[in-house]
């Protein structure tokens, strides 16, 4: 058995499409398709249904993912352990975070360690979903849930707190509620219900109480944005609002805290551009942890 028909499997198991895993593999699509057959016929059996809509794997494929799992962990231990790879920080290393962490806070901050580094890819995947270690779909996940299953290393980052604001302009047209029932007399803006990834981030009723939302985003940062605009009264991430003196924070005994924590997969930690990345950013968070408070 070949180790890079493995590898293939692999890539092709995680994308769910031949296409997308050539991609990422940065071969071509047909090279993919000739690997995984060779894989095939080394095992004498079938392990993925090929079809026009993406691939999915039998129930020989699915038993084989997890030998294959085993494999490339022990794989990255073996070439970390012997200095094969790593020897200088270099490679890709895709972080997963939310969008107000990941683009507000992280992106502008990432120049030392890209300088540090000149062969490090980071590539920043900031969008409202979970991220699958398991299946490499990112490598290190900023995550409001601490993880409780699974071969994670797990560090909390920082405490953070979400509160009521709206900008001057609304507060001049419309007024500033003292109290929470007179939300109802605003136009408040909120989360998609039906796209909200984790429990964590479903604070809307806890801090709205009965009150709904006429206007939904989900996307902190375009909550963010529609609260600048004057569309009406959002829940927005205090050290992303403070920031900007056009947000007034109005009902400060209805805020609340949330956390960040900094998740990667277990076979992943003797890496050094996974410890490289991971260590810059919690230190990051060291740094200015008072724009969080």
């Amino acid at each position: 058995m070949n180790w890079d028909d493995v590898r293939v499997f692999l890539a092709v198991a995680r994308a769910g499409q031949i296409l997308q895993a050539a991609r990422r593999l940065g071969v071509n699509h047909a090279t993919v398709a000739r690997r995984l057959s060779a894989l095939e016929t080394a095992l004498q059996t079938k392990l993925l249904e090929r079809r026009t809509t993406g691939c999915e794997l039998t129930a020989e494929g699915e038993a084989f993912l997890l030998a294959a799992e085993r494999m490339e962990t022990e794989m990255l231990n073996a070439r970390a352990t012997i200095g094969e790879t790593d020897i200088e920080v270099s490679g890709e290393v895709r972080i997963g975070a939310p969008d107000g962490f990941g683009v507000a806070f992280l992106a502008p901050r990432l120049s030392p360690l890209l300088d540090q580094f000149p062969a490090l890819k980071v590539q920043l995947v900031p969008v409202p979903r979970s991220f699958s270690l398991d299946r490499r779909e990112a490598d290190i996940v900023i995550t409001v849930d601490r993880p409780t299953q699974g071969r994670l290393v797990v560090r909390k980052l920082v405490d953070y707190a979400l509160g009521f604001y709206m900008s001057r302009d609304y507060a001049e047209q419309h007024g500033i509620p003292e109290k929470r029932e007179e939300l109802a007399k605003h136009r408040l803006i909120g989360f998609v219900e039906d796209l909200i990834y984790s429990p964590s981030l479903d604070y809307g009723s806890e801090m709205m109480g009965v009150h709904h939302s006429q206007f939904e985003c989900a996307s902190a940062l375009g909550q963010t944005e529609a609260v600048r605009a004057g569309l009406g009264i959002g829940i927005l991430h205090s050290f992303i609002a403070r920031e900007d003196d056009d947000f007034i924070e109005i009902l400060p005994e209805y805020r609340i805290k949330r956390a960040y924590w900094a998740v990667y997969h277990e076979s992943t930690r003797q890496l050094g551009r996974i410890k490289a990345v991971s260590d810059f950013v919690y230190g990051l968070v060291e740094r200015e942890r008072e724009i969080f408070s």
